[in-house]
Formats: C-alpha cells, sequence, structure tokens
C-alpha cells in the first residue's frame, strides 16, 4: 500500500459517498485509475466495506457502556465459549483481547440502565468462566472518529 492508497482509504473514512469523480480529484488522480486503486483495495480485503455512521442516542441506544473483563480460566475452550458467545450479542459493538490485567474490552451500547443491568444478568453472566465485570458508564464524548492517521 502507497501514499496515494492511504488517501483514497483517508478520504472515504470521511465521506464513504463521495463519489469516484471527487474522490480523483481529492487524491489528484484520473477517475480510471482511482477506480482501479478502489476496487483494489477492496478486493484485497483492505477496504472491508462500506457503512452509515449513526448517533446512537438518537437511534434509542443512549447509554454506552465500557466493560472490562476477566476470565477466571484461560483454556482454549474457556476462551472460545467466550468470544463465541460475544460475537453473538448484539448490545455488544466492540470486543478487544487485551494484554495486562484485564482479558476483554468491551464497548456496549442499551437503552438504560435497566436494559444494561438485564444485558449482564441475562446475557454475560451465563456465559461462565468471568472472574470479574468492571464497568463505566459514558457520560460525555470529547473525539471519535472513523478517520484512521495520517502516515
Amino acid at each position: 500500500m502507497d501514499s496515494i492508497d492511504r488517501k483514497i482509504i483517508r478520504e472515504l473514512q470521511k465521506n464513504g459517498r463521495i463519489t469516484n469523480q471527487e474522490l480523483a480529484t481529492k487524491v489528484n488522480l484520473s477517475p480510471s485509475p482511482c477506480l482501479r486503486r478502489l476496487k483494489a483495495l477492496e478486493e484485497r480485503g483492505i477496504i472491508k466495506g462500506y457503512s452509515a455512521v449513526i448517533d446512537a442516542k438518537s437511534y434509542g441506544l443512549p447509554l454506552t457502556a465500557l466493560i472490562r473483563i476477566k476470565l477466571d480460566r484461560h483454556s482454549e475452550d474457556a476462551v472460545r465459549q467466550f468470544e463465541d458467545r460475544v460475537r453473538r450479542l448484539d448490545e455488544v459493538i466492540e470486543c478487544h483481547v487485551l494484554t495486562g490485567a484485564t482479558d476483554y474490552f468491551m464497548k456496549v451500547l442499551v437503552a438504560g440502565l435497566e436494559e444494561y443491568e438485564e444485558f449482564v444478568r441475562k446475557q454475560i453472566h451465563p456465559i461462565g468462566d468471568i472472574n470479574s465485570i468492571d464497568s463505566s458508564f459514558v457520560y460525555g464524548t470529547v473525539k471519535t472518529t472513523n478517520v484512521f492517521p495520517d502516515i
């Protein structure tokens, strides 16, 4: 991947609905080579898809919970069971495996505190092999972006 590919990606991250003509202008290419590069990025799996960025509160999910989970056991079965179950939970928007004292970090969207309690009691606790769940609730956002830094 070269600097032009990165420019294409950054422009698409800023505006996924940009036309090929506009994209080509922004990255200083003619439309045909720009489209070829775009298709190549898609075919190589670098561009995984396109989606809309939605305001969660307006959608009806105003509560964002950030959850740190530590497992009791780290056997292959325990890890696989946990990760398989988490992948099926619609409320989980992100789940990351971490180094350090916490095993997983999840970002969860729910309608409110009651829904969060129900989510933990009915979706997380039954997974098993969980040592601890540490939750924080977002009450403000300083920055959020989908645009990668320029390298």
